[in-house]
């Protein structure tokens, strides 16, 4: 049964769709069996690996709002192993419409249990605030992982989100933990950088990946190209530091599973 990860910052501009469509594409390469949710009206998840919501019949407004099934709308990219399930600025109007349906809270969670069995990893990328769409994908998650830019005021916003995790914890979602802090936008020669990724860790912990995800062209050239860096620029930073990131989460995952057992 797949392990549904939300990627999630109120905060936009933090490399949170890049993360979701990279480490969804790292995992991929690795064989594993995976889902990309663009949960974001602007979708650029799906744009960024080939897949144009504007130009499809249905996409996941009409999954959350009309209730079609999530495997009609599914899209197969350039990946084996990566599935797609795009989004597009009708998804806008779902924050408004989502208040008078019932288990309004729960549409996400209800499709994502028609697919589970499909796949290992299902990736839900979140739009940048803490509205309906975002708690659907908080409620039907597993596990959060928030990238943080390693920029002035990267931390503000943090306990925010933090706060709403507790809270969809109480009362919708008892078994959502917090998978990883990741630093994005990482450039070891400025202090500034530095500064944030030493405050993370004395904040989180052990919650910060030892992933850095740099600063790098190759990963904001290569969504204009509708392909993830793995198949853009296998030898760039950019794709070294996903490529990094799956296996780092990947070995948490085992690492949880031996615990477990």
């Amino acid at each position: 049964m797949g392990r549904v990860l939300a990627i999630a910052n109120q905060k936009g501009g933090v490399g949170k769709t890049t993360t979701a469509i990279n480490l969804s594409a790292s995992l991929a390469a690795d064989e594993s069996k995976t889902l990309l949710i663009d949960m974001d009206p602007q979708g650029n998840a799906g744009s960024g690996l080939g897949v144009i919501g504007r130009e499809l019949e249905h996409t996941v407004y009409d999954m959350l709002l009309e209730g079609t099934a999530p495997k009609s709308i599914l899209q197969k990219t350039e990946l084996k192993f990566l599935e797609v399930l795009p989004s597009n600025p009708d998804l806008a109007g779902a924050e408004v419409e989502l208040v008078s349906v019932k288990r309004r809270e729960f549409r996400l969670a209800d499709a994502i249990a028609q697919l589970k069995d499909k796949y290992d990893h299902i990736i839900i990328d979140c739009p940048p605030a803490l509205g309906l769409l975002t708690i659907n994908a908080l409620v039907a998650a597993d596990a959060v992982i928030v990238p943080l830019q390693c920029e002035y005021f990267a931390l503000e916003g943090i306990t925010e989100l933090m706060n709403t995790i507790e809270l969809i914890r109480g009362s919708l979602n008892p078994k959502l933990t917090l998978e990883g802090i990741l630093l994005t936008m990482f450039d070891g020669r400025i202090s500034l950088a530095n500064q944030v990724a030493e405050e993370a860790r004395e904040h989180f912990g052990e919650y910060v990946f030892q992933t850095r995800i740099p600063r790098n062209v190759r990963l904001s050239e290569c969504p204009s190209f509708g392909k993830p860096i793995v198949l853009y620029d296998i030898r760039s930073k950019g794709c070294e530091g996903y490529l990094s990131l799956a296996r780092e989460l990947r070995q948490r995952e085992a690492a949880s599973s031996k615990k477990e057992s």
